[in-house]
């Protein structure tokens, strides 16, 4: 159905922005709608039934039509173009839709278990008539539908509140799966674990949403590029030949399809200026073409054709090497004055490194001395970003 609703009402020219908000907006609207019908059918298998876990689960359904809704206007308004108050664009609206539908479903979770031990605390017979197990399979089916098209197109357009939509609608999937269960248990057995049940789902509830929630938080507090992300735009830069060497990479996220990213390229020193920001001016243009971002490209010149610069580099890469091989150095420069000659790079660590900053320093002027009596490091510890 939305596959044919897409071909209905979505151009196939459109940009990818447009593309992601016209399907944000065609799914946010279709899960509306089927989930009041459901909400509708499952109330009144609950007031036939007096099934508290049946009556708690068309409420789900009711708030994942708000969910939608929530979903819905993310898109809208994720989709509009930057202005001079967000000159970034407004991208990050969808995480922060994903994000209400994350606590929606907390607090789903939390009322589905309080009615269900008020059920075990107080429990009552449930009936189960051919109409209540109709509505109850039907459901089931429909779920796993808006679970399949939502996971399909999220996972198309990289959104996290589409795919935290999908597994909400797993979520309900196997809810209404359980509450059938217990329903036909208690027909064919009398036992009654209708509220026990109900306690199953809401604890499955919140370990999504849970879940869920962190999906949608981590890009907004700020996580690393993918690895994959970050090879495309080491390979892209360094294809240039007058490039030799890119660090201080840095990947800003406004939203899906709205990235930002600055990094240091090395580029040799005896070459013409005029030239090299020539070169640069491409790579950012390509970098935009073909991986769709904004990027920022800071010059560092380094020395390639004195012979002695470069040998001394790649000894003392050698040697951190030997402490660790994750640390590496880059701007490497040497300064040679009357009675030393100081060694001055940078040197990367990766986070929570099992060595302090002032430890890795004194390492380091430990293993340049050994290799040179006559050196001495100035050496700057930073962290990556990737």
């Amino acid at each position: 159905m939305v596959s044919l609703l897409a071909r209905l009402f979505i151009k196939p020219d459109l940009d990818q922005s447009a593309a992601r908000k016209a399907y944000g907006i065609l799914c946010g609207a279709v899960g509306i709608g089927l989930n009041l019908l459901l909400f509708a059918g499952k109330f009144l298998a609950g007031l036939i039934s007096g099934s508290i876990a049946i009556t708690a689960d068309a409420f789900n359904n009711l708030s994942d039509a708000g969910s939608s809704f929530v979903t819905l206007l993310g898109f809208q308004l994720a989709g509009q173009k930057p202005d001079s108050q967000h000159p970034f664009g407004h991208g990050r609206i969808e995480y922060l839709s994903g994000l209400a539908v994350a606590l929606l479903i907390l607090l789903m979770g939390v009322e589905l278990a309080k009615s269900s031990i008020e059920k075990i605390l107080h429990p009552a017979p449930v009936d189960s008539s051919a109409l209540v197990l109709i509505i109850l399979c039907v459901s089931i089916a429909v779920k796993g539908y808006m679970w399949f098209y939502n996971r399909r197109i999220g996972k198309k357009l990289d959104s996290p509140a589409m795919e935290a939509t999908a597994a909400d609608s797993l979520n309900d999937c196997i809810t209404t799966t359980t509450v059938l269960a217990a329903t036909l248990i208690g027909q064919f057995t009398g036992v009654k674990i209708d509220g026990w049940c109900g306690v199953l789902v809401a604890a499955f509830i919140l370990w999504s949403g849970i879940g869920a929630a962190k999906d949608t938080l981590d890009p907004l507090l700020g996580t690393p590029p993918t690895a994959e992300f970050v090879s495309s735009i080491r390979q892209l830069v360094m294809s240039h030949p007058g490039i030799i060497g890119i660090h201080d990479l840095i990947v800003h996220d406004y939203g899906p399809g709205r990235v930002m990213i600055s990094l240091h390229a090395e580029v040799p020193a005896e070459e013409n200026v005029l030239d090299l920001h020539d070169e640069i001016d491409n790579v950012e243009k390509e970098l935009k073409e073909r991986l769709g971002c904004e990027a920022v490209i800071h010059m560092d010149p380094v020395v390639t054709d004195d012979g002695i610069t470069e040998e001394t580099r790649e000894r003392v890469q050698a040697l951190i090497h030997c402490i660790d091989d994750a640390i590496n150095i880059h701007d490497f420069r040497m300064v040679s004055g009357p009675t030393h000659t100081n060694l001055i790079f940078d040197a990367v660590v990766p986070f929570h490194f099992r060595l302090t900053d002032e430890e890795v320093r004194q390492k380091i002027q430990a293993a340049v001395r050994a290799l040179d009596g006559n050196y001495y490091a100035v050496v700057n510890v930073e962290r990556s970003y990737t």
